[in-house]
């Protein structure tokens, strides 16, 4: 599985998912169909409103 940091949207080593589970999403590196912003935090997609605000605990994701 692939972790990716909120904040750089950089691959990040399993520790550093670890240590920083509310700004990491860690995913299995499959693509997926799902497009949108993602909270970091409860892995749910949200507003782009939302998204702005909370900027380093929001990941936007596109499709394949």
């Amino acid at each position: 599985m692939a972790s990716r940091s909120a904040k750089t949207g950089r691959y990040v080593s399993k520790a550093t998912a670890r240590r920083n589970p509310r700004t990491t999403v860690t995913h299995s590196g499959k693509s997926s169909a799902a497009t949108g912003n993602r909270s970091a935090i409860t892995g749910r997609f949200v507003t782009e409103a939302t998204a702005k605000r909370h900027p380093d605990t929001t990941i936007t994701e596109g499709g394949a």
